[in-house]
C-alpha cells in the first residue's frame, strides 16, 4: 500500500485489506474483463455482511451476486472454523479440521469475491438450541466478537442465513443469527465493547435480513413476515459466467465435507424476511446511497473512476493508469478513513494490474530456524511500455533494504539476492488461534484484539516494494513466501515457515495401559536446521517412571529425522495424566511438535503442537483376544483396541470371504454400512456368524444408504433416527442394571460415564423388535428419554450390539469409562 501516514497503515492493517490472494499469497492474475468490472465496482461505496455458523453454510451465489453484480464489499462471517464436523478426506479432526475448513473458505473466496472472517467461537459439535449454544461459547465473548467484526468493516446490511429459532437445525445455527441481531442493536453504541474503540469507532447497520433457505433446495418463498424478492442467477458478460455457476466453483472448494456441486444457470430467486432496523420495500439496499455522493469530496474521485472506464482499452489497459493515479491521490483527500483505506487498496489492485506489475521475495527454502541464515531471491517485471521505476526494497522484520532507481523495461526481470539471518527472538509460524490453549471448550484464546476475526496473521516476514509509477510513490508489500515446482501440479507456493531447531513427535496420542507392563513410547526427534545435538527426556505423571531417564542426540542436517524409545512404567497411584517430551540443546528447551496437513487442493499448513500425550492406568478386565474390524469414517477404534491388548485385523474383501469364526468379536466401525457398500453383500454372512456363536458389535450408523439392506443391520428390525445426546455430562441410567453388558467383565458404574467429551451419543435407534433389550437411557435437558443408544440381542447361539454412544470419540481420547464398557460389548458370551 501507499504509505500516506501512520495512520492509515494501522488501519489497513486492522481492517486486513491484501493486495495477494489470501490462499496462495501472490498477486493474482485480473483478466481483462474482471478488470472492467473492477472499475465499475470503484464507484459502488458499500458493504454488505453475511452472517451464518460453519464452512459450508453460506450461500455461494448470494455472495456472488453482491460482490460481482451489486459491486459491494462483501464480507462472509462464519461464526466457527467448522472444527467439530466431519473430514471426509482424511482423518483430522477437530482444530485440524478446523484448519483445513480455513483454507478450503479462502480458496472459495478466491472465487465469489467476497471476503472471509471468523469469530473466535470453536464448534464443539451438534447442539439443539441457542442456549446451550451460547452457553458453551460464552455469550459475551463471541457477541463481542461479532460486534468487533460489524465495527471494522461497517456493513451497511447484515444478512443471515438461518433464523434465530428451532427452523434453523442446529443450536449454532440458530445462535449465529441471534447473535447477529443482537450485535445489529449493540454495534452502534459506545458503552459497549469500549476496549474496542481504541481501534474502530461505533457503526449502526441499516437493517437486518434473513436469507430465508429450504435444505436442499434453493430459498423458498416465504410464507410469514415482511419480504422482498431478489433475483440472484443472472449472467455477467464480463466473467462469462452465471452468479450460480461461480458459487458452484466456489462451493466446490469444501472437499473435506464432500460438497462438490454441478454449475447450474437460469433463474434463481431469493427472499430477504426482515429482522431489524430499517424496513426495505424493493431492495436489500433501500434508503442506502451506494455512490460516492454519500462522502464527501467523492465527486471528484468518481469523476476521475469515470474517465478511466471511459477510457479503457483491455489491448493496453496501462493507458488509463495516469487516471487511476489522479483517482487515488483523490481518495487521499478524503475524511472518512475507512473508505480511504478501502478504495486505496482498490485502485492499487488496479494499477498493478494494468500497468503489468509482479513483484514478490522467494526464500531458498521452505523453513528456518531462528539465528539460521537463508538467501531470499526478489524479482520484479513490468509488462507494459509505462513509465514505472523500482526504487527501494526493503525485507521487513530482517533488517535489510536496498536503494537503488532501476528503470523497469517492458518484460525485463529484475533480480535481486539477499542474504538475511533470521532474527533469533522470531515467532514460530503457525495458525495464530491454535498458539494458546483454549479458553474452555467454547472459545479460542487470541489476545490481540487486532488478530480477532481474521483467517489468517499476515506474515511476520515481508518485502517491501517501492515503486515511482508515472513520477508517483507507491510502496507494496509482499510476504516472504517460499515458491517451488510439483511435478505433477507445476509452480506451488507455501507459507515460509519459521519452525524450531527441534521437534519431538511422540507416535500416539494416548497410551493406554491395562496392567502394570512396561510400553514403548516412541518420540521422532526432527532437525530445523543443520549440526543440532542435545538430550531428549520425558515429563511423566508423578510415580509413573521412564528407562532410561534421558537420551542423547546428533542431528548433523537439518530436517534429519532420528527415532528413539523410553520403557514407561505407569502407577496406580495417578492413573490419568500427561507425557511430555522436553528437548534441551546448546541453544534453549524445545517442547514442541511438528504436524504438516498437506492435501492439493490447499497450501501445506504446519502445526507445532505442544509434544505430549495422555497416558492413562486402566483397571480393565478383558475377554476374548482376536477381533476382526470393518472401519468406518475417520476411524481410529482399532489403534485404541489395541491399546488395551486385543489382536484387531481390519476386515477387507479378503478376509469377509474367510472364516470368520475365529473372531472372538466383529466390530462395524461408525457409519461403515453408509460408506462401504461392500456390506451389502456381506451382511448374510455377518448374521449367520452371529447365528453360529459369534459377537457382533455394530457402532452408529445414519440412515442413508441403508435402504438397500432389506433385512435391515441386525438380526431382527430396528430403526435409526436422529435421535441425540449432545451434552457429555448428561446422566446415564441403567434399564437392566443385571444385563452381562454392564457387568462381564467389568462392573459398570456411573463414574464410568465421566470425562466424556463433545457427546453422550447420536442416531440412536427409536424403534426397536421386541427381542432386543435396551440397555441405558440418556437424554439432554428438558428433552424425553433416549432409550435406544443400547440394543443387546441374543441370536442363535451369539450375541448381536448395536450402539450410537459415541465410543469413536471417547477411546482415541483415552476416556477410562468408555474403554471399560466397550471391552463388556465386545466379551459378550465369552
Amino acid at each position: 500500500m501507499y504509505k500516506h501516514s501512520s495512520k492509515s497503515f494501522c488501519l489497513f492493517i486492522f481492517t486486513v485489506f491484501s493486495l495477494f490472494s489470501t490462499q496462495a499469497q501472490v498477486i493474482k492474475p485480473m483478466p481483462a474483463g474482471e478488470v472492467l468490472l473492477n472499475l465499475k465496482k470503484l464507484n459502488v461505496v458499500g458493504t454488505a455482511m453475511y452472517i451464518a455458523a460453519h464452512p459450508d453454510d453460506e450461500n455461494t451465489v448470494m455472495l456472488s451476486w453482491l460482490a460481482k453484480e451489486r459491486k459491494v464489499r462483501t464480507a462472509y462471517l462464519s461464526i466457527t472454523r467448522g472444527d467439530g464436523g466431519q473430514n471426509l478426506i482424511g482423518s483430522e479432526l477437530g482444530d485440524l479440521l478446523g484448519v483445513i475448513r480455513t483454507q478450503e473458505l479462502l480458496a472459495a473466496r478466491n472465487i465469489d469475491g467476497a471476503e472471509q472472517f471468523f469469530t473466535r467461537a470453536n464448534d464443539f459439535g451438534f447442539s439443539k438450541n441457542t442456549d446451550e449454544t451460547l452457553q458453551i461459547w460464552g455469550k459475551e465473548a463471541v457477541l463481542a466478537d461479532v460486534v468487533w467484526r460489524i465495527r471494522n468493516l461497517r456493513p451497511d446490511v447484515i444478512i443471515c442465513r438461518f433464523p434465530p429459532d428451532a427452523r434453523a437445525g442446529h443450536g449454532n445455527h440458530s445462535a449465529s443469527a441471534a447473535l447477529a441481531e443482537e450485535a445489529f442493536k449493540l454495534s452502534g453504541d459506545p458503552s459497549k465493547f469500549p476496549e474496542q474503540l481504541k481501534y474502530v469507532k461505533p457503526w449502526q447497520a441499516k437493517r437486518v435480513v434473513w436469507n430465508t433457505f429450504n435444505f436442499g433446495a434453493v430459498s423458498q418463498k416465504p410464507t410469514e413476515g415482511t419480504f422482498i424478492q431478489v433475483e440472484i442467477g443472472g449472467y455477467n458478460p464480463l466473467l462469462g459466467k452465471a452468479y450460480s455457476e461461480i458459487a458452484a466453483e466456489s462451493r466446490s472448494q469444501h472437499k473435506s465435507q464432500g460438497f462438490g456441486v454441478p454449475r447450474t444457470r437460469g433463474l434463481r430467486p431469493e427472499y430477504f424476511v426482515h429482522k431489524a432496523g430499517d424496513l426495505a420495500a424493493k431492495d436489500v439496499f433501500d434508503g442506502i446511497d451506494l455512490t460516492w455522493n454519500r462522502l464527501k469530496g467523492g465527486k471528484e474521485v468518481e469523476n476521475w473512476i469515470n474517465e478511466a472506464i471511459k477510457n479503457y482499452n483491455p489491448e493496453n489497459p496501462s493507458t488509463i493508469v495516469p487516471s487511476l493515479i489522479k483517482a487515488y491521490q483523490s481518495v487521499d483527500k478524503l475524511e472518512d478513513e475507512y473508505w480511504k483505506v478501502q478504495k486505496k487498496k482498490e485502485l492499487e489492485n488496479l494499477i498493478i494490474a494494468c500497468s503489468g506489475l509482479y513483484f514478490e521475495a522467494n526464500p531458498n527454502e521452505y523453513s528456518a530456524s531462528a539465528g539460521e541464515k537463508i538467501n531470499i531471491l526478489a524479482t520484479a517485471v513490468k509488462r507494459s511500455d509505462f513509465n514505472i521505476s523500482l526504487e527501494k526494497i526493503k525485507l521487513v522484520g530482517l533488517g535489510k533494504d536496498s536503494t537503488f532507481k532501476v528503470a523497469l523495461g517492458n518484460n525485463e526481470l529484475q533480480r535481486i539476492n539477499f542474504s538475511v539471518e533470521i532474527p533469533k527472538n522470531q515467532a514460530l509460524t503457525q495458525p495464530f488461534w491454535l498458539a494458546e490453549k483454549k479458553m474452555g471448550k467454547g472459545m479460542y484464546r487470541v489476545d490481540e484484539q487486532t488478530l480477532i476475526g481474521i483467517p489468517e496473521k499476515p506474515a511476520d516476514l515481508q518485502a517491501e516494494f517501492t515503486f515511482l509509477i508515472d513520477n508517483y510513490p507507491f510502496t507494496f508489500t509482499s510476504p516472504v513466501i517460499y515458491k517451488y515446482t510439483d511435478e505433477t501440479r507445476g509452480e506451488l507456493y507455501r507459507t515460509f515457515e519459521i519452525r524450531p531447531e527441534v521437534t519431538a513427535n511422540i507416535s500416539d496420542k494416548v497410551y493406554v495401559f491395562a496392567n502394570d507392563q512396561a510400553k514403548e513410547v516412541e518420540v521422532t526427534l526432527k532437525s530445523g536446521k543443520s549440526k543440532t545435538s542435545g538430550t531428549v527426556s520425558l515429563a511423566l505423571p508423578t510415580g509413573w517412571k521412564s528407562n532410561p531417564s534421558s537420551i542423547d542426540f546428533k542431528l548433523d542436517n537439518k530436517y534429519q529425522e532420528l527415532k528413539v524409545v523410553f520403557k514407561v512404567t505407569p502407577s496406580s497411584a495417578t492413573p490419568e495424566g500427561t507425557v511430555k517430551a522436553i528437548v534441551k540443546t546448546a541453544n534453549g528447551t524445545y517442547d514442541r511438535g511438528i504436524l504438516t496437513v498437506a492435501y492439493d487442493h490447499i497450501p501445506p499448513q504446519t502445526l507445532f503442537p505442544t509434544a505430549e500425550a495422555k497416558v492413562v492406568k486402566l483397571d480393565i478386565k478383558t475377554k476374548g483376544k482376536n477381533i476382526g474390524y470393518i472401519v468406518g469414517a475417520g476411524d481410529d477404534v482399532p489403534m485404541a483396541l489395541r491399546q488395551i491388548g486385543y489382536s484387531v485385523t481390519v476386515l477387507t474383501e479378503k478376509e469377509l470371504n474367510e472364516d470368520l469364526s475365529k473372531f472372538d468379536a466383529i466390530v462395524v466401525g461408525v457409519r461403515a454400512y453408509n460408506t462401504e457398500e461392500r456390506l451389502t453383500y456381506y451382511q448374510k454372512k455377518l448374521i449367520e456368524y452371529v447365528e453360529n456363536g459369534g459377537n457382533m458389535v455394530v457402532q452408529y450408523q445414519v440412515n442413508s444408504n441403508l435402504q438397500k439392506l432389506e433385512t435391515g443391520i441386525g438380526p431382527y428390525p430396528f430403526k435409526l433416527s436422529r435421535d441425540r445426546v449432545t451434552v457429555e455430562e448428561a446422566e446415564v441410567r441403567f434399564l437392566k442394571p443385571e444385563s452381562i453388558l454392564l457387568n462381564t467383565p467389568n462392573k459398570i458404574t456411573a463414574k464410568d460415564f465421566e470425562g466424556w467429551i463433545q457427546e453422550r451419543g447420536l442416531y440412536f435407534s427409536n424403534d426397536w423388535d421386541a427381542k432386543y433389550e435396551a440397555i441405558l437411557s440418556s437424554n439432554d435437558p428438558n428433552e424425553a428419554p433416549a432409550n435406544g443408544g443400547l440394543l443387546y440381542a441374543k441370536h442363535g447361539k451369539g450375541n448381536y450390539i448395536f450402539t450410537g454412544y459415541a465410543f469413536f470419540r471417547q477411546l482415541p481420547a483415552g476416556v477410562s469409562g468408555a474403554y471399560r464398557l466397550f471391552a463388556n460389548l465386545i466379551s459378550a458370551g465369552k
